[in-house]
């Protein structure tokens, strides 16, 4: 099992290949920049810090994005993302804060419209505020998912049939770690995108992270769609899935550059450009079903 200390270093060499044979991802401009989270009301093209009313007066909250497009009374896909690990910088300066407002996949992939975009916490239950190492409570976290779903879909116009979860390093774990920790939660997915690292691959420092406790977690799946993808390479997820003998309509995708971060999604690349034809496509036929 690794430690806090191991983590970085796990990081860099997860994944064959030696890092300094792939680009950096700061070699391609941004085309995209991702807002700040703001104090204040939910608005279209805004991104607010929110909290669920029965955490109201706590440090625990969530960062809620309404599309450039939302209109009251119409239904949206909502991308859920959880972040990666704070306290993170790697040797090329990537950064993980490990808080709400730092992650960016969400709206990467969608550009600021056609999707709510809701950063969930991880929720340390004993000191009342969102964690940035790893999963405070993971029931509180999955329980305080479950209901910000509903919320959102109740409040804000998501679309219960169109919801995605994605994440980034940690948050690729939480994509079954979190999201597939019973079944209730495991219902609410349409699809998964884990990008850098994924449940089961690799044993932490945390219980429930050996293979036999991913693999609980993974049959509960049950033949949804999943976009892995992975700095460098993504084989070694490919043969772990292989082996656990789990079969569904898995994507594998290379991030062809060496960083661990999420910026590649605010750039125009071949790779986000294919994720986005898979979101696209995936919520279409969730939504045809």
């Amino acid at each position: 099992m690794l430690s806090r200390r191991e983590f970085g270093a796990a990081l860099l060499a997860a994944v064959p290949g030696a890092a300094q044979d792939f680009p950096d991802i700061r070699t391609i401009t941004p085309d995209l920049t991702t807002p700040a989270m703001v104090a204040g009301d939910p608005a279209p093209g805004r991104r607010v810090r929110q909290t669920l009313p029965e955490w109201a007066g706590t440090g625990v909250h969530h960062a809620l994005y309404l599309p450039r497009d939302w209109k009251p009374g119409e239904k949206y896909p909502v991308i859920v993302e959880y972040a990666g690990n704070g306290n993170y910088q790697s040797a090329w300066g990537d950064v993980s804060t490990g808080r709400v407002d730092g992650s960016n996949l969400g709206y990467g992939l969608s550009a600021g419209e056609g999707y709510i975009w809701l950063c969930l916490p991880y929720v340390n239950a004993r000191e009342r505020r969102n964690e940035i190492i790893w999963w405070g409570d993971a029931d509180a976290t999955a329980a305080y998912c479950k209901k910000a779903v509903k919320w959102i879909c109740q409040q804000h116009g998501g679309d219960p049939s169109a919801v995605i979860v994605a994440g980034f390093s940690r948050g690729a774990i939480a994509c079954n770690y979190i999201g597939l920790r019973d079944d209730e939660i495991a219902r609410l997915w349409l699809g998964f995108l884990p990008y850098s690292h994924y449940d089961g691959v690799m044993g932490w420092e945390y219980s429930g992270s050996d293979r036999y406790s991913a693999l609980k977690r993974l049959r509960r799946l049950n033949g949804r769609e999943q976009f892995i993808c992975h700095e460098k390479s993504v084989d070694e997820t490919r043969q772990y899935l292989t082996a656990t003998g789990v079969r569904a309509p898995f994507t594998f995708e290379p991030i062809r550059f060496r960083n661990h971060n999420d910026a590649w999604t605010l750039r125009d690349i071949p790779e986000r450009r294919r994720a986005r034809q898979w979101l696209q496509e995936l919520v279409a036929k969730g939504r045809a079903a």
